[in-house]
């Protein structure tokens, strides 16, 4: 007992004893604590203190010289505070270089990243972003016509909006999820994107959400009734499949088909409704060999379809390009090679001064033309063309 008096007098005399900073390093060392617990230990021992007495004065110790972190600790911890301080946010880069940054992302990028917080929402929602997206991916199919069907939808959408607020659900509950289906349907933003904007027609085209008007080349997968025509439709956009889902006009075989590939679609190329005359302006620059397209119809109540063609020479003309006059003449001979020789739907004759409607209930009607003057539209019905002539 009087040596753990003496330890303990010794003890306090020493902490209220002025010291210098190097000194009270070394009495809050671990090594300083280790030792002192080695050598009370020992005291202990040979002084025969009793066993509650050892139990609380070692407990003791031990937890002092583990109170005291180590001064490498120390040392370490600073540094990963400093490092922490060096640390930059994403928001805190100049704005043209965030901008070249967003600019890089996909479509899918932006949406995830418009998902982080306010700011980058109204960076990521922008119409200069989104602008490069729409056009690289949809500028083909969206032409004039489904411009005019976009403006008709945003209308729709902001009437019901003022009718019912309380119904308005945001951006789809989520900016991404239309996008990217897999992802947690949990995750929802707290605002709404303006329908006007082009991501919010982006994304309305991804989801299927907004039927569109373009035409379908070669209507019905490859049907002989329908080779090489195009025909104007309703397409929506199926992302799991990468295809599309087209209804025609109600007048018909068929009026949906599915599993359309880009490649059979395009956007009207005039601005003139299926069952409406169009007014040809290029009937005086028609001669042999000339590619058109020309309306055609099964009777008065169906729409028109454009279907491919070449103009013919008269039965006069010997075909001989230097004595060839039938550009001359006001009658033209349109011919379908698609069809062979023979039959009813291999030619028609048509008349460059007064062209109007042409036909009957038989072989159909025959209505506006178009000269064909671009190398791509040529193309593209020529790769269409069936490998053989079909009765």
């Amino acid at each position: 007992m009087l040596f753990f008096l003496i330890s303990c007098f010794s003890f306090s005399f020493i902490l209220l004893s002025p010291m210098k900073s190097s000194q009270w390093r070394l009495l809050f060392s671990s090594c300083f604590w280790k030792d002192l617990s080695s050598w009370l230990q020992k005291g202990i021992s040979f002084y025969q203190v009793p066993m509650i007495i050892k139990k609380k004065m070692m407990m003791m110790m031990m937890s002092l010289g583990s109170s005291k972190k180590p001064e490498n600790n120390v040392v370490v911890e600073e540094e990963e505070d400093e490092e922490k301080k060096k640390k930059i946010s994403l928001l805190d880069l100049p704005e043209l270089t965030l901008e070249c940054i967003l600019e890089k992302l996909s479509p899918d990028g932006l949406c995830n990243m418009s998902a982080v917080c306010s700011s980058l929402r109204d960076m990521c929602t922008s119409d200069h972003l989104w602008e490069k997206h729409m056009k690289h991916k949809w500028g083909r199919l969206i032409g004039d016509a489904a411009y005019r069907e976009w403006q008709w939808h945003i209308a729709s959408k902001q009437r019901e909006t003022l009718i019912n607020q309380t119904k308005h659900n945001g951006f789809f509950r989520s900016l991404y999820g239309l996008i990217r289906p897999k992802l947690d349907q949990k995750t929802t933003t707290t605002t709404c994107l303006p329908v006007d904007s082009i991501m919010a027609c982006y994304v309305s085209l991804e989801s299927g959400k907004f039927w569109f008007p373009a035409q379908v080349y070669n209507r019905e997968n490859g049907n002989i009734g329908f080779m090489l025509s195009c025909y104007d439709a309703q397409l929506s956009y199926d992302s799991r499949t990468d295809t599309f889902l087209a209804r025609y006009s109600p007048h018909g075989r068929r009026t949906i088909e599915e599993n359309i590939a880009w490649g059979r679609l395009r956007a009207p190329p005039i601005d003139t409704p299926a069952h409406v005359l169009h007014i040809s302006d290029s009937l005086n620059d028609l001669k042999p060999s000339d590619h058109i397209e020309i309306q055609w119809r099964r009777n008065k109540e169906f729409p028109y379809g454009w279907w491919y063609g070449v103009v013919g020479h008269l039965d006069s003309c010997d075909r001989n390009e230097n004595h060839c006059r039938c550009h001359y003449s006001d009658m033209v001979i349109l011919e379908f090679n698609q069809y062979p020789p023979g039959s009813r739907w291999r030619q028609t004759t048509i008349n460059r001064k007064d062209h109007r409607e042409v036909g009957n209930e038989a072989d159909g009607f025959y209505g506006g033309i178009r000269k064909l003057y671009k190398e791509e539209e040529i193309s593209m019905w020529k790769s269409l063309r069936p490998s053989q002539i079909h009765e």
